[in-house]
């Protein structure tokens, strides 16, 4: 029949959408890390490179050249980057070159477990994945490139350390008339602010232009699909600019020209970006290269010239943000520095209207509800965002359990014309279709409920991966990290058996209570007269069972807990209209 072939199609589109929602969107099992040595070859390593000017334009000095042990990590003098109480940072800035090159971020580590090591952002050249930031001056004159500080001068510094009460000031004297001046102070999160001033005690005028540059050694692991943006990221004349590793890779230097924004390169949950002064025009660019046949990507940007006048002083200020990307702190450093789409760097996806509002719904939730005590976690905040979402669409739910319930009380009269009308398909239809008619009933209402929650599970699924927020969030019992799989599996009995299945037989218990509440809720619906339609509905609890196992738990626990919020409304009305549940 016409409406029993449109009813299985919307099941099966349904499968499909899910289906490849999870081929697309979750991501395959990170390869296994190589084995490293504790120390790199600080030979393979080269020194940063100035960013140059574009193609046609007077040029810069470009420097390069080896880095060697005496300026790795082990030898070169440093100020300590102490935070303290309250604060999210410790590390250390490099005195050669005045590096910004050793940061660990305190407040995260890199598993659940309690003394699993803590996250490392920047690292020095030497080690075994160089990753840091400088800043500087280049000459607008290549006659007068040497004047200028490089990234092996050793620069001076009486301050003990750095810390939000007290900012380190670093100096550098040429010898031939320029001093050059660098303070950096920070903040208790993850804002660093660079004020850098040029003094010229010369009898002529000097053009110069200021430079930021991010540097990283070696492409980091990624998850590798296009959900999720990893890599050279900027925004310019106020459009995000997303790059990948390949695509700088295969292309060499991507260019772009702008008036303020910023630059720099994401992983999933951390951030390193170059922030100008807003008001500054700069040429930006991702650079590729491969000395000693090791991957260098650099993220830079050239300010405009700038002249120091004979006998005067001239200062620009930048910011780096190099840290983990909380919504709530990226949104914050977005409004005070007016800093264009930089809550960007937070990748919500095409769904940013819908998704980042669902997040903060579900950060409102837990943070006034932990304060009472009622809701300590994210996953009771799902909960609670489920019972908000089930009341916003309660009239329509309502709407379709009513014809539902319709179509249940229906049976005994579908049964009977199916008897009387078996042998002849197009009277059954015809007879069918009047029946449904005369009793108001419609038999496609039933997806309504499903297809309905299609973009918040989306939406939900988006929050979950991409958040920071959510990673380590743990539930009650075995749920230590919401943005993970349910690590648990029936096929060594949940633990009770000495026994690990392969990564696809890891079916937890919340999938198993997600395919529990589908198949319920299929009992409370009217069954399809159809066979063949009847067994595809008995085998949909079982496919979405291993469906789920891969999905992230707080995805899970929403869809299960909104099962059983759909099986007690459809329960409810159909006692109230008679119909046996």
């Amino acid at each position: 029949m016409q409406d029993q072939r449109n009813l299985l199609l919307a099941i099966v589109l349904s499968v499909a959408i899910l289906f490849g929602f999870q081929m697309l969107f979750v991501p395959p099992p990170p390869p296994p890390a190589p084995a490293q040595t504790e120390q790199a070859d600080v030979g393979d390593v080269d020194v940063p490179v100035a960013p140059g000017a574009p193609a046609g334009s007077p040029g810069l000095e470009i420097t390069d050249g080896d880095q060697t042990a005496d300026e790795g990590a082990v030898a070169t003098p440093r100020v300590p980057i102490e935070t303290g109480l309250g604060g999210r940072l410790i590390g250390s800035i490099a005195l050669v070159g005045a590096r910004l090159d050793d940061l660990v971020l305190t407040d995260y580590r890199e598993s659940v477990a309690p003394d699993s090591p803590q996250i490392t952002l920047l690292s020095p050249p030497g080690s075994a994945h160089p990753y840091f930031v400088d800043f500087g001056w280049a000459a607008n004159d290549r006659a007068r490139s040497d004047l200028m500080p490089t990234p092996k001068t050793l620069w001076q510094t009486t301050d003990s350390a750095l810390s939000p009460e007290n900012p380190v000031t670093l100096t550098w004297d040429n010898g031939a008339g320029l001093i050059f001046t660098r303070t950096i102070s920070v903040d208790r999160n993850y804002m660093f602010t660079i004020t850098q001033e040029v003094r010229n005690t010369t009898g002529g005028d000097i053009v110069i232009r200021p430079y930021g540059l991010i540097s990283r050694t070696d492409e980091p692991d990624t998850l590798g699909f296009y959900i999720l943006h990893e890599g050279p990221i900027g925004t310019f004349n106020g459009e995000l600019s997303e790059v990948d590793y390949e695509d700088v890779r295969e292309v060499g230097t991507i260019s772009n020209s702008s008036t303020g924004g910023w630059i720099g390169i994401t992983d999933k949950y951390w951030l390193a970006a170059l922030i100008p002064d807003q008001m500054m025009a700069i040429d930006a660019r991702f650079v590729y290269s491969k000395p000693r046949n090791r991957d260098k990507f650099q993220a830079d940007y050239l300010g405009a010239p700038v002249v120091v006048p004979a006998s005067g002083q001239t200062e620009v200020t930048s910011r780096l943000f190099a840290g983990a990307k909380e919504v709530t702190l990226i949104d914050g450093y977005r409004d005070e520095y007016q800093i264009a789409l930089f809550d960007r760097a937070v990748d919500f996806g095409i769904f940013y209207y819908l998704t980042k509002p669902l997040f903060y719904v579900l950060h409102e939730i837990a943070l006034f509800f932990g304060g009472f005590g009622f809701v300590g976690n994210f996953g009771l905040a799902i909960l609670v965002l489920t019972v908000g979402i089930k009341l916003i669409f309660f009239p329509l739910a309502n709407k379709s359990y009513i014809a539902m319930s319709k179509l249940k009380k229906l049976q005994p009269e579908m049964m009977r014309l199916r008897e009387a009308y078996g042998d002849d398909r197009q009277k059954l239809n015809t007879e069918v279709m009047a029946l449904y008619k005369r009793e108001k009933a419609n038999p496609l209402a039933g997806c309504l409920p499903i297809l309905i929650q299609i973009p918040v599970f989306f939406a939900l699924y988006k929050v979950l991966f991409v958040s920071i927020e959510m990673r380590h969030a743990p539930f009650y019992g075995w749920i230590k990290d919401l943005s993970e799989k349910d690590p648990t599996t029936i096929f060594n009995l949940f633990g009770l058996i000495p026994y690990t299945p392969p990564d696809f037989l890891t079916i937890g218990v919340w999938p198993l209570l997600m395919g529990l509440t589908m198949f319920l809720q299929q009992k409370l619906n009217p069954a399809p007269p159809d066979p063949i339609q009847a067994r595809v509905l008995m085998a949909l609890p079982i496919i979405f069972v291993f469906l789920f196992a891969t999905f992230p738990a707080g995805l899970v626990i929403y869809w299960t807990w909104n099962n059983v919020l759909s099986i007690a409304q459809q329960w409810v009305i159909m006692r109230r209209m008679g119909v046996p549940a």
